[in-house]
């Protein structure tokens, strides 16, 4: 039966960069996806960033994924600390209300960027396991240039314990990516396609898989 997934991220190529892969093995598997994105990812770099550029690449990768078109906050961008919980945390209800999607995934909370950490917490908050939730798993999910460049002082690594094959879904994964040529730098930059794609051949080989994305569970209930 076609489950309803609903993927949270704080800005453009975020979903893409975390779990392009996944989103398209589960709209190939007939499930409806639904992305997310909370803030406009550009207004930080100056008021002469034309912010549409990156919504058009949203809306092209989501439909390179099958992904429903984008659901677009345009929230400020590596400023979702300066506003209050409640008002994220209601941004994301109100889609949670709209879709009752069975499955999330969201960024891991120990990453350095800032909006992600607000996402993360804001979506945890929005799923809180009230008796009528109707999520049944959250995943949090890695994004090159942001999870590995977190603080190792802290006791908030990525350690996945979730994985999904993307053996013949990596190159869809690296087509969405390049919806966002203007986000993707040349190697050795994390944020390049070189490291995406040795990102997920090593998470591949961690669990004898030519190809994967790694997550975290956040929650996760067996069907009764």
């Amino acid at each position: 039966m076609p489950e309803t997934i609903l993927v949270v991220a704080a800005h453009g190529d975020d979903e893409a960069l975390g779990c392009g892969g996944t989103i398209a093995r589960h709209t190939t598997h007939g499930d409806d996806v639904h992305i997310l994105l909370l803030a406009d990812g550009v207004t930080s770099r100056g008021s002469n960033v034309d912010s549409s550029i990156r919504d058009v690449a949203a809306k092209n990768a989501a439909r390179v994924l099958g992904a429903e078109p984008p659901q677009l906050i345009g929230l400020p961008d590596n400023r979702l600390d300066t506003l209050p919980l409640l008002d994220v945390v209601q941004a994301v209800e109100k889609v949670l209300e709209e879709l009752h999607p069975d499955i999330v995934y969201t960024h891991h909370g120990g990453d350095l960027n800032v909006d992600h950490v607000v996402t993360h917490r804001a979506v945890l908050t929005a799923c809180r396991p009230v008796p009528d939730q109707t999520v049944r798993a959250i995943y949090g999910f890695e994004v090159l240039s942001s999870t590995e460049w977190g603080s190792p002082d802290q006791d908030n690594s990525f350690r996945p314990t979730h994985f999904v094959e993307i053996s013949e879904l990596l190159e869809t994964k690296l087509a969405a990516l390049e919806c966002y040529a203007e986000e993707m730098r040349d190697f050795p930059h994390a944020r390049s396609r070189v490291a995406v794609e040795a990102l997920a051949r090593l998470r591949g080989s961690q669990v004898g898989l030519k190809a994967a994305e790694a997550f975290t569970v956040l929650r996760q209930i067996s069907p009764g």
